[in-house]
């Protein structure tokens, strides 16, 4: 594809961009331009895809008729009609108000079609259905409404024993490739902004939770190290400190997390920065945050990262973590 003659480039988005912006996958873009002629992107010098600003409007436009529960082929009826050049001034379509939240009985279809899928280990089953639903929700609302609830489902059909952990372990590993993969495409470490230390605490090695708020983070332009499962409280602080991070997030999810962060509490002594806690077990407890020596960041990924973004992007009105609390 060669760049429209006269069209500029400045203001164009890449890919990545514009599934920040929209959260329409890159993939998901490609497939709507080969099935339904747009969005109309044109190739730099590199040959990488950039979008304009009325492409980003008709995929917004599109997503908003898929949130009402139109079907995607009539959606991409209707946005191909609403971008269609006419003899008068040209026109940005305005995208229909989302609803506030997905539609329960159809997210629960997809949360149950994914778990059933990974575990029958058909990841090119599950794929389908990932695909299926990063083309009408969200990126946030994919993880919250499907992903999470899917998490929850297959841990506890292990604690019921009805499956085994050979299928927990395959299952995790698959949704952790996918959020990695939507964590490369949100921005890694280097750019601009505050940079947040996210890590798990030690003895805990359930990250897919922290995944989610890191890619949450980023794409509200917050820089995360992402240091993963069953990291040592003083090696993090170090880290931290040697970076110039800003903040620290950490994840706990049970009590053997607890247990053992109590244990090296000492190690965050003067960390002089503030200090986020979240996880399962602070979702049950919020109180531990603050017998931790920090503050609770909130309940799902979405509000989380919300609360840590105002707090480092905007008035910065959380005090620093300068003691390890009770040990």
């Amino acid at each position: 594809m060669k760049p429209t003659a006269g069209r500029s480039q400045t203001g164009m988005f890449t890919a990545s961009e514009v599934e920040v912006q929209t959260g329409v996958p890159a993939t998901t873009l490609r497939q709507w331009e080969r099935r339904y002629g747009f969005p109309h992107p044109v190739r730099n010098a590199s040959g990488y895809r950039l979008y304009s600003p009325g492409d980003v409007a008709a995929i917004q436009y599109m997503q908003s008729q898929l949130q009402s529960g139109v079907p995607a082929g009539r959606a991409a009826e209707l946005t191909v009609q609403a971008t269609r050049p006419s003899s008068g001034p040209a026109e940005v379509p305005v995208a229909a108000p989302p609803p506030a939240q997905p539609e329960g009985r159809g997210v629960a279809r997809w949360s149950a079609l994914l778990t059933d899928a990974l575990l029958s280990s058909d990841t090119d089953r599950a794929g389908a259905v990932l695909a299926e639903v990063h083309s009408q929700l969200p990126v946030e609302d994919v993880m919250t409404a499907v992903i999470s609830p899917t998490m929850v489902e297959i841990g506890a059909r292990w604690e019921r024993g009805e499956i085994t952990v050979a299928h927990e372990h395959q299952a995790t590993a698959y949704l952790r490739s996918r959020l990695s993969a939507l964590m490369d495409v949100a921005g890694v470490q280097a750019g601009f902004g505050p940079l947040v230390v996210a890590a798990c605490a030690p003895e805990e090695q359930h990250e897919l939770g922290l995944m989610m708020l890191t890619l949450a983070l980023r794409r509200r332009g917050v820089r995360v190290a992402y240091l993963g499962a069953n990291v040592p409280l003083g090696d993090l602080a170090v880290y931290a400190r040697q970076r110039e991070a800003r903040a620290v997030l950490l994840a706990l999810n049970g009590t053997w997390a607890l247990d053992a962060t109590r244990a090296h509490l000492r190690d965050l002594d003067g960390l002089g920065m503030p200090l986020f806690y979240g996880g399962a077990l602070l979702n049950a407890e919020p109180i531990l945050a603050q017998e931790l020596g920090g503050q609770y960041a909130g309940p799902d990924a979405p509000s989380a990262a919300q609360q840590i973004a105002a707090a480092l992007l905007g008035s910065p009105a959380i005090p620093p973590h300068t003691s390890g609390g009770s040990a």
